[in-house]
């Protein structure tokens, strides 16, 4: 039985095999040359189609072109954001910087109330 079997698939793939392939034809999408269509009608119909394969093309650029452009947008305002806080934290630290350096020179700088050097004594 197993006999019968494989001489039915094999005879099966061999009629596959050896049947002419035959390609149906495909309206593929694209520019076509419509000069040598000999009617009018058919030069039309082909005109007509390159017209809505050059619409398609360009609403698809257009919707990807946009997408770029929103991505970019939004791009640009994180960036913005970023450049805002960086230069809050920058601010802040010139800031601490100018506080510090005032704060020295608090210390440094003698107070009223003291004499800028030690007393002499025995000067009559």
């Amino acid at each position: 039985m197993t006999g019968r079997a494989a001489l039915a698939a094999s005879l099966i793939l061999a009629a596959c095999i050896q049947a002419p392939m035959v390609a149906t034809a495909q309206d593929v999408p694209g520019i076509e040359i419509c000069t040598v269509e000999k009617t009018m009608e058919r030069r039309t119909s082909c005109l007509q189609s390159n017209v809505d394969f050059l619409q398609k093309t360009m609403t698809k650029l257009a919707a990807d072109h946009q997408q770029k452009l929103d991505a970019a947008k939004a791009q640009v305002e994180g960036l913005k954001a970023a450049v805002v806080a960086l230069q809050k934290t920058v601010d802040d630290l010139q800031a601490a910087q100018k506080k510090a350096i005032e704060d020295q020179k608090k210390k440094a700088e003698p107070s009223p109330g003291q004499d800028a050097g030690p007393a002499k004594e025995g000067v009559k």
